[in-house]
């Protein structure tokens, strides 16, 4: 019987550790990328529902910009929002007040799950404008 020559594979000893070495931070940095943006579409989805709801609660009659603040703040407490602003106008809502209007400003620094590397400095807002259901006096 001949004799087979065997060929011999070329020691590949650490190239496993260099190749994860070179993709694990841009695999990690896309990862973290994905939660930050995440969670930002929640937050911008939480403000706009926010602040259309807090214009609902004011256009009622008998409503209070007091009463505007608190759904909005309620809303955006479950979303874990922090540092948010609500400022409803006008800020005193009579039955001559045609219409709500409430702005939201969220501060994108305090509200990242990851270090605020891609938010850094940004601040979401959001508006929404209704017409009272008061009987106007004229």
């Amino acid at each position: 019987m001949p004799h087979r020559r065997q060929r011999r594979r070329p020691v590949r000893r650490g190239a496993t550790a260099v190749e994860f070495a070179i993709v694990a931070p841009v695999f990690f940095m896309v990862l973290l990328a994905m939660f930050e943006f995440t969670r930002l579409n929640v937050l911008r989805h939480t403000a706009d529902n926010a602040a259309y709801e807090a214009a609902r609660a004011a256009m009622v009659p008998g409503a209070t910009a007091d009463d505007a603040r608190d759904a909005a703040n309620l809303l955006l407490r479950v979303a874990g929002a922090r540092g948010a602003t609500v400022d409803p106008t006008p800020a005193v809502i009579t039955t001559d007040t045609e219409e709500v209007s409430v702005a939201i400003s969220v501060p994108l620094d305090q509200n990242g799950w990851v270090v605020p590397k891609f938010t850094r400095g940004r601040t979401l807002t959001s508006r929404s404008t209704l017409r009272t259901e008061r009987v106007q006096t004229r």
